[in-house]
């Protein structure tokens, strides 16, 4: 199963691209798409648009996983981010791939164990799992692959179908150990 990732952003955002075998997961290209700063807003988006839609082109994902847009103190800049995310879900949408969004906290905590993690934290579980040979200049490439990981985790994890602990030691009385003295 191939997934890609995006971590959106209007002036840098990266895209990972994974492959999930049973057990392994491998690196197949990793990137980020940059706009400069002097670009107007709707020429960032149809670079990010074209982008998307290229690697998409190129290895043919199975699942598109994307990070949410986080509340920040600055409007403006959440704003951006969700045109970024904007153009980036419809990318995946109109090739007709499934969409899941995760959180920032939930990818942290998938690949790193901490959902505080930091983006250095991160970057070396990225670096360890993918078996990456250098450091990537962005950390938005490396955040990227984490949101495919965390995606590939969630997809293969089992699904046990009860709401909580309560409901599943209903159903299965006899694997609770029960204390003898």
């Amino acid at each position: 199963m191939i997934i890609i990732g995006i971590d959106p952003g209007t002036l840098i955002a990266g895209y990972g691209v994974i492959e999930r075998n049973d057990t392994t997961l491998s690196l197949i290209d990793v990137g980020v798409i940059k706009n400069g700063a002097d670009v107007s807003m709707p020429l960032r988006l149809k670079k990010i648009y074209s982008t998307v839609c290229s690697v998409i082109d190129t290895f043919h994902p199975d699942e598109f996983a994307i990070e949410t847009a986080f509340y920040s103190k600055n409007a403006q800049s959440a704003l951006k981010i969700g045109q970024a995310r904007g153009v980036s879900i419809l990318a995946g949408v109109n090739y007709e791939i499934p969409v899941t969004e995760y959180s920032p906290r939930e990818i942290k905590k998938a690949v790193t164990g901490k959902g505080a993690a930091s983006k250095e934290q991160v970057q070396y579980m990225m670096m360890a799992m993918l078996k990456l040979k250098s450091i990537p200049k962005y950390f938005d490439s490396t955040d990227a692959l984490a949101v495919a990981v965390c995606h590939a985790f969630k997809i293969s994890a089992p699904r046990s179908g009860f709401k909580d602990w309560k409901s599943f030691i209903a159903a299965h009385p006899e694997r609770i150990l029960k204390n003898k003295r």
